[in-house]
């Protein structure tokens, strides 16, 4: 059953809902509907924003949004988080 999860796509598809969950509880509720989470690499996690400002806000908000995602997603081993522009992120 793993390996049929796998091979369809299915275990990644809940991890990613399970991110967004969690994102949308822990997001600064200035980022929340203008960020959305992607993918993690190597404990670093990739988060759309939709414009420049919403970058310097999450430097902001870091070390606490950090330790939200850990308490909520703890396996999923996020250590740093990082901003991309992405025009519309959040929608």
């Amino acid at each position: 059953m793993t390996r049929l999860m796998a091979r369809t796509g299915y275990d990644r598809e809940q991890a990613t809902t399970g991110l967004a969950a969690a994102w949308d509880e822990a997001a600064p509720e200035t980022l929340k509907g203008r960020s959305q989470p992607g993918t993690i690499r190597r404990g670093v996690l990739e988060v759309f924003v939709s414009h420049s400002a919403h970058v310097q806000e999450m430097g902001f908000h870091k070390r606490d949004v950090l330790a939200r995602l850990n308490a909520l997603v703890p396996a999923e081993g996020i250590t740093d988080i990082r901003c991309r522009l992405v025009a519309d992120a959040g929608r």
